[in-house]
């Protein structure tokens, strides 16, 4: 139960992240969190499951890429940069199943710019939700995906994988939509945050691996310093659905990836992201499947 999640821009799109998790796992990260960073574009990005053993997975990517020609000119060859994100869904399903060379091949295989497929699927495969009184008490995530347009203006869409440690709400009505159950056989919803200000985690915690990894793509032109801006404007997305949102066991991080077709101001990009981030991390838990080993939104109305 774990997969991956890849994002192609093979001619480079200008890309920076920001990293506010504490349980954050990440491979060439480097290039997008430092904004006077030489390398200031990126050619995919790589979300999987497997936490550590996960990273490995931008190795196929980056070298399907280099044998098309795409990535950063050195003058002796291409070398394609591939940030990589990771979550930890180890507890779920076989904790020896790794998002290896097979799943990545699969993926770029079947890599399309029409519809995303959301839910259990790619790097959402095992990620849950709710997990303040254990994994038996929590709920399927996945992955989410929502695009907004203004009219004459940029396109800001957001594919997020959630595997949040706290529970997933609703950004309008504020009403929990998947998270924390009361018992393990219990449908009813206890509200994380209430039990999270009401205990005293043990020292070493048995659910630690979490994380919520949010990518942004906008084909807006922006400069590197505007889509880290971006960036942290997106966070807004992830403080309104996720409750509580940047847990101690979280890993949680958004990046842009922005084509620059689109002449837009900062701003207007920043607010569609912020949205777009809420949405589709709504839309991740509404379409999971539990697969029959936790209970996933649809269950909670059948």
């Amino acid at each position: 139960m774990t997969g991956v999640t890849v994002i192609l821009c093979p001619e480079g799109a200008t890309a920076a992240a920001e990293v506010r998790g504490t349980a954050t796992g990440t491979r060439q990260f480097d290039s997008l969190v430092q904004p006077h960073h030489l390398a200031s574009k990126a050619h995919a990005v790589v979300l999987a499951g497997g936490s550590g053993f996960g990273l490995s997975a931008a190795d196929p990517v980056v070298a399907r890429l280099e044998s098309e020609g795409y990535g950063f000119d050195t003058g002796r060859g291409v070398v394609p940069l591939v940030p990589t994100a990771i979550l930890f869904d180890l507890a779920f399903g076989d904790q020896t199943a790794r998002p290896g060379a097979p799943l990545v091949e699969e993926a770029l295989a079947t890599a399309t710019d029409g519809r995303v497929a959301c839910g259990s699927v790619g790097a959402g495969t095992g990620a849950t939700v709710g997990k303040a009184n254990g994994l038996e008490c929590a709920m399927k995530g996945g992955v989410g995906f929502a695009s907004l347009a203004l009219p004459g203006g940029p396109t800001v869409a957001a594919a997020v994988a959630v595997n949040a440690f706290g529970d997933v709400r609703d950004p309008d009505e504020g009403r929990l939509v998947a998270g924390c159950r009361l018992t393990p056989e219990s449908m009813e919803l206890a509200d994380a945050r209430r039990v999270m200000a009401s205990q005293t985690p043990a020292v070493e915690h048995p659910w630690e691996g979490n994380t919520t990894l949010a990518v942004v793509m906008t084909d807006a032109s922006i400069s590197k310093l505007g889509a880290r801006k971006v960036c942290e404007m997106a966070f807004g997305g992830l403080y309104r659905s996720l409750a509580p949102a940047l847990s101690l066991y979280d890993g949680d991080l958004v990046v842009t990836l922005a084509t620059g077709r689109v002449e837009a101001h900062i701003h207007q990009v920043g607010i569609l992201a912020e949205e777009a981030v809420a949405r589709a991390i709504v839309r991740a838990v509404r379409e999971a499947d539990g697969f029959g080993i936790l209970p996933a939104v649809c269950d909670l109305s059948s």
